[in-house]
């Protein structure tokens, strides 16, 4: 009974501790679509930076260039695209937005209906953007 407790013991402080790494969904999108032009921390090195025309903002600076607030409206809309002209500087970067309706449509079951995909798009950039605000320098 005693090893058998300990065991169980063991097996949820691995899990604990594997909770606590776990990366937000905000962090997760940023790495898996921002990262690459970007960077890891955001300050714009990442390996695809040398391959775009214009120079790349420092994400951890936005809120110090905004008067130490951070850009909540502003990013979200770079983000979302559409509606807001010239707000992703050059069109290198892509409109998530878009994406992020693509793929919630794509996911959708048989009773799908497009709010869904509105939802999961504004769901995906507001983690982002929150993800955003919590690498402020």
């Amino acid at each position: 009974m005693t090893i058998r407790f300990a065991t169980l013991a063991g097996i949820a402080l691995v899990s604990l501790s594997s909770l606590a790494q776990a990366q937000s969904v905000g962090e997760a999108e940023y790495m898996n679509s921002c990262a690459a032009c970007h960077g890891p921390d955001g300050k714009g090195g990442g390996p695809m930076a040398g391959f775009l025309m214009g120079s790349l903002p420092d994400l951890t600076a936005l809120a110090a260039g905004n008067g130490g607030v951070f850009p909540v409206t502003a990013v979200y809309t770079t983000l979302e695209g559409p509606g807001a002209a010239g707000a992703h500087g050059s069109s290198e970067m892509p409109i998530w937005g878009n994406r992020f309706r693509a793929i919630g449509a794509a996911g959708s079951d048989p009773d799908y209906q497009e709010e869904q995909a509105a939802v999961y798009a504004k769901y995906r950039i507001l983690a982002l953007t929150e993800y955003l605000a919590g690498i402020q320098e």
